[in-house]
């Protein structure tokens, strides 16, 4: 069966991928042409996001939570391209994700990777698993990443509450960076796509702007707040370059009080 990590690679231009995924992202790309531009958007917004928490907010610790394939650069790379001895857990529940996990793996010498095979709807797997504990320290900031993950969590998984719970043990200081699936820009185009996840049994939850905002509730929003991804401290030769209506993702980051 198609998954999404494995139609993410394939959009993206990987070959970690299996004909059922190559043939439900044709079909999504067929609904909605700017599929590739929203996702490579996503992408770098993830990039982005781990270069100013690492550079800007002088974080060091990492918990990667929907890894999804390991598609260069990763988390740690650009992490650890500013401080190498910053520490990346990563987390996901894909087999092939885990078949590659030793790509994930491979750490600065100074630093560390570790990566937990498991579902973020059980979070207590997740913040009370030995390789989190072994490598990351919860007395200091960690910022949880959730990178097009939350979408895939229906109103009955409780994903607010997820995101609380994987955020409690975390030392104040810390941060939340999200990504979140919305129809705001090209419904009709994306509640296509969204039905053609949906056949291939992966339903999504796509949310409004007030919806996304609220993952970050009662924490301090960093600048520029909840936006479309690529609105997200853009590299300013590549801002205004790409179409607002080609982008389905809202994204944001908070610091925890």
């Amino acid at each position: 069966m198609a998954h999404s990590a494995r139609v993410y690679d394939y959009v993206l231009g990987g070959k970690d991928n299996y004909s059922a995924d190559r043939e439900a992202a044709e079909a999504m790309m067929r609904e909605w042409p700017a599929l590739p531009v929203h996702m490579r958007a996503n992408r770098e917004f993830m990039h982005r996001v781990g270069h100013h928490l690492a550079a800007e907010e002088g974080v060091r610790q990492f918990l990667d939570i929907g890894t999804g394939l390991p598609t260069s650069p990763n988390l740690h790379e650009v992490v650890q391209k500013v401080a190498p001895d910053a520490r990346v857990v990563y987390v996901d529940n894909d087999p092939i994700v885990l078949v590659h996990a030793q790509a994930l793996l491979v750490s600065a010498p100074e630093g560390r990777t570790a990566y937990i095979d498991a579902d973020m709807r059980d979070p207590a797997s997740i913040v009370n698993a030995g390789e989190l504990r072994e490598t990351l320290d919860l007395d200091q900031p960690v910022a949880l990443t959730v990178i097009a993950m939350v979408h895939f969590m229906l109103d009955e998984d409780d994903a607010y509450g997820i995101i609380d719970r994987l955020m409690e043990p975390l030392a104040p200081g810390s941060f939340l960076a999200v990504s979140i699936g919305t129809a705001d820009f090209a419904p009709e185009e994306v509640n296509r796509v969204a039905r053609e996840y949906a056949a291939r049994g992966m339903p999504m939850r796509l949310r409004t702007k007030a919806e996304a905002e609220r993952f970050f509730d009662g924490m301090d929003p960093v600048a520029p707040g909840v936006t479309q991804v690529h609105h997200w401290r853009p590299d300013p030769k590549e801002a205004g370059t790409i179409r607002d209506a080609d982008i389905a993702m809202y994204g944001g980051v908070a610091r925890k009080r």
